[in-house]
């Protein structure tokens, strides 16, 4: 009897809504980890990095000018003695480089205009 009695008191304190109320917690809180764990690793990922303010070949100097892929102090001589350009892609119409390296740095450059 008095294991009977010790059974029907587990299973009462088992279907009690305390300890329903307590696996349901259970249950949120694991929903909750699970949940943050996705935005804490979005933190961590490094930010792509800012796309880069094309450099102005009418105005850059000749260091700046070196930088670009395909560019050296030749080049960039060239292309500072060859002044005002009217658009970017004078530099491969006045032969100041050829057309391999303009498609190279096409994207990283532009040709400002004096207002």
């Amino acid at each position: 009897m008095k294991r009977f009695a010790s059974a029907l008191l587990a299973a009462a304190l088992l279907a009690s809504p305390v300890f329903a109320l307590d696996a349901t917690q259970a249950k949120k809180d694991a929903a909750t980890a699970t949940a943050a764990k996705p935005a804490a690793d979005a933190k961590a990922a490094p930010a792509a990095p800012a796309k880069a303010e094309p450099m102005d070949i009418n105005s850059a100097t000749a260091k700046q000018l070196a930088t670009l892929d395909g560019i050296g102090e030749a080049r960039s001589a060239a292309i500072i003695k060859g002044r005002p350009y009217s658009g970017k892609d004078d530099l491969v119409n006045k032969k100041i480089i050829p057309q391999d390296v303009y498609d190279k740095i096409k994207d990283k450059i532009i040709a400002k205009q004096k207002k």
